[in-house]
């Protein structure tokens, strides 16, 4: 996040889109809530279903799924064309105006409108909104990342933010809601495949060599490969062995019959997590390692925060932390990792990534502290880009509207959309175990709006059979209105129910994220 949670409730606007705050990021949706309720900011919404925060927001735009960027381009279109663009800001802090400016002059209303189904007045009253308030917010999620045009949805978000002056100020900015409790520190640690700590590239020489210097060995300046692209080379016997941490591949990746070929294809597969999951029934070796609560360290949440974890009962039998797995396999290696603890990794690590220098255990032990910290007497950075971008100028990309890889056609009539529930958690390898979640939210459903429902002879509670290209399940039907007419909403949850059989494996070509989001699908009853 640009900003911090707290600074949304403080918001005049807040613009959320692909985010279904209230379920995936229920104590953020509170805030947003609150921020409503309590003081009057204007909430607009842009999902194809009735999510939670539709109740609360002053315009609903139910766009049709992975049109997005005809989207925004439309409400940049009407920012330009009525004159409410930040001219001082765009002119002393941009660069590329003019070619954003000459691709958005097309997008108007009426236009986005035959692309998105949003109506015209919709798009120029959001437009307006959005534009004219003083502090303006975005928040947004993988409704948003999870495209084919993930890229461009949110560089689209950053054209919008940056428009309108939105940037480097309190209570507005862009803020990706990160979908894990760490995937932020994660990805801060290097765990990307073209980075080490703080986004420092590999290809870099400098930051090579300073990696060098301090792990005492040589390193490859060619990025790595993300996860899907690890699948793809374990299938075709490029990938022989594979250490899977944290990670439940033949439940979250998508067309898991792929994922499953290529599994059986290693010649070596490691599992290290808390519990047997799906992924880990297809190892040679599982190392069980200890839960959050088991251990002492850091997380850093998605507000940039890095706060202490602390160890509160033992670990059972004998699993162990993560990084002492990790070492011990190093030492078996003739690489030692000599720490005595967390900490001593913490302090290495620092020594090495600017943006967390300044941050010691002693300064977070009773609260957490934002990076960017790069000195013991600096307090943290509750907001970017105040003065300046990290580049020096904010670069305006002009993006064109692209659609999703696999539209609906006449086998494949409908459209599919895939996300979590709020009594679950991912592949559910945690809360499926808790009795109080699964009493919630038991099973699968197959989320049917009634005109679809009517189509296809379908009633509630009916099992139904979805099928695409890759794969069919089957599940139990909810009719409701919350999923758009043409569109049908699974979650991802249920092993039962692997919703990722059906999902489509085709990359964004630059983030390399699958397009769960949007893929075509037929329904029948079961």
């Amino acid at each position: 996040m640009t900003n911090s949670i707290e600074e949304l409730e403080h918001a005049d606007v807040i613009l959320a889109i692909g985010t279904n705050t209230t379920e995936n990021h229920p104590v953020i949706g509170a805030v947003v809530k609150r921020a409503v309720r309590q003081r009057n900011a204007k909430l607009i919404v842009i999902d194809p279903r009735e999510i939670a925060l539709t109740k609360y927001a002053a315009l609903w735009l139910r766009q049709k799924p992975g049109t997005d960027v005809a989207v925004i381009n439309g409400l940049m279109n009407v920012i330009l064309s009525e004159g409410f663009e930040a001219k001082e800001y765009v002119a002393a802090r941009t660069e590329g105006f003019e070619a954003l400016k000459k691709v958005v002059e097309k997008y108007t209303p009426e236009y986005v409108e035959t692309i998105s189904g949003v109506p015209a007045d919709q798009i120029r009253a959001a437009a307006r909104m959005y534009a004219t308030a003083h502090k303006s917010s975005i928040m947004y999620a993988m409704g948003i990342t999870q495209h084919k045009t993930g890229t461009d949805n949110v560089k689209s978000l950053a054209n919008l933010a940056m428009l309108c002056g939105k940037v480097g100020i309190e209570s507005g900015g862009i803020n990706p809601l990160r979908g894990q409790n760490n995937v932020q520190g994660a990805c801060d640690m290097g765990c990307l495949p073209n980075v080490f700590t703080a986004y420092q590239q590999v290809a870099n020489e400098d930051a090579r060599t300073k990696f060098e210097k301090a792990w005492e060995v040589k390193l490859s300046p060619k990025p790595g490969l993300t996860i899907v692209e690890i699948t793809n080379g374990a299938a075709k016997g490029d990938i022989r062995a594979l250490w899977v941490m944290g990670e439940n591949m033949m439940l979250s990746d998508p067309d898991l019959h792929h994922v499953e070929e290529a599994l059986k294809k290693l010649d070596f597969l490691v599992v290290q997590d808390i519990f047997l999951t799906e992924t880990g029934r297809y190892a040679d070796v599982v190392l069980p390692v200890a839960c959050f609560a088991e251990k002492d360290g850091t997380f850093t949440n998605t507000e940039r925060r890095v706060q202490r974890i602390r160890k509160a009962v033992n670990a059972p039998g004998d699993a162990k932390t993560d990084w002492e797995i990790i070492a011990a396999v190093a030492d078996k290696m003739k690489y030692p990792m000599n720490y005595a603890m967390a900490e001593a990794i913490w302090e290495e690590m620092r020594q090495v990534t600017p943006s967390y220098a300044g941050i010691t255990y002693g300064r977070i032990e009773t609260a957490g502290i934002q990076w960017p910290c790069p000195t013991t007497d600096h307090p943290g950075t509750r907001y970017l880009h105040k003065d300046r971008f990290t580049r020096g100028l904010g670069l305006f990309h002009a993006i064109e509207y692209i659609p999703p890889d696999e539209l609906p056609d006449k086998e494949y009539p409908l459209c599919l959309t895939t996300g979590r529930v709020l009594y679950h958690y991912h592949t559910g390898t945690m809360t499926r175990r808790a009795k109080g979640t699964t009493e919630r939210c038991p099973e699968s459903l197959v989320e049917i709006n009634p005109a679809d429902a009517e189509k296809y002879a379908i009633h509630e509670g009916q099992m139904v059979r979805v099928t695409t290209r890759r794969g069919a399940v089957e599940a139990k039907a909810t009719i409701t209105p919350r999923s758009p007419e043409g569109t049908i909403f699974m979650n991802f949850h249920f092993h039962e129910v692997a919703t990722n059989l059906l999902t489509n494996p085709v990359l964004d070509p630059v983030a390399k994220i699958p397009e769960y989001k949007v893929c075509a699908v037929r329904i029948e009853a079961a």
